[in-house]
């Protein structure tokens, strides 16, 4: 698969033009923690660290890297990343659900916020990543994604590791659930 890149008069900005549409239209922006929640691609992004903002249009993704990050180091990787992107054939952007109390928008950025910190390092050391889908009525619906998709000790890691952590420190969390299941139960 082909990426082309375009350098950028700043040179802490380089362009990504992958060969297939991103956005059916419009543009998104990311910059904080709140605004990647809607795009599972901009949080695989910023994961990677030293990337300060992304700007993701229907045919370009412009990356501006933080100061003390290299090209070198990063471009590679955002490649890797927006390959798989593709090859998933994943959303870009997730569309606006119902609007959440505020309780509940705190209560999804401490489920995210240890998700990120405590659980998908430990995920990704083999081979797998955990994606944050939704919380509703005390249940959180995360999508195990790598090596982890098919793997037959996923329902222990679900239950035994990451349902324990967050009951342990959201109360609020009653239950995890796979996200997997719940579409399969819909089919």
């Amino acid at each position: 698969m082909l990426i082309e890149t375009q350098i950028t008069a700043d040179d802490n900005v380089l362009n990504f033009f992958p060969p297939v549409k991103l956005l059916q239209s419009g543009r998104a922006e990311f910059v904080d923690a709140k605004s990647l929640r809607k795009s599972p691609l901009a949080e695989k992004l910023f994961d990677l660290g030293g990337i300060k903002s992304l700007f993701i249009t229907e045919e370009l993704i412009s990356v501006t890297k933080e100061d003390s990050a290299l090209w070198e180091d990063l471009k590679p990787q955002i490649l890797a990343e927006i390959m798989d992107h593709i090859s998933l054939g994943e959303q870009t952007l997730i569309e606006e659900k119902a609007p959440s109390s505020p309780e509940d928008e705190e209560i999804i950025g401490q489920i995210i916020g240890l998700l990120n910190a405590r659980i998908r390092p430990a995920v990704k050391q083999d081979g797998g990543d955990i994606v944050f889908k939704s919380f509703d009525n005390g249940i959180v619906y995360v999508e195990m994604k790598g090596n982890c998709a098919g793997c037959p000790y996923a329902l222990v890691t679900l239950k035994e590791g990451v349902e324990k952590v967050l009951k342990t420190y959201i109360p609020q969390v009653k239950e995890v659930r796979n996200f997997e299941k719940i579409k399969e139960n819909k089919n």
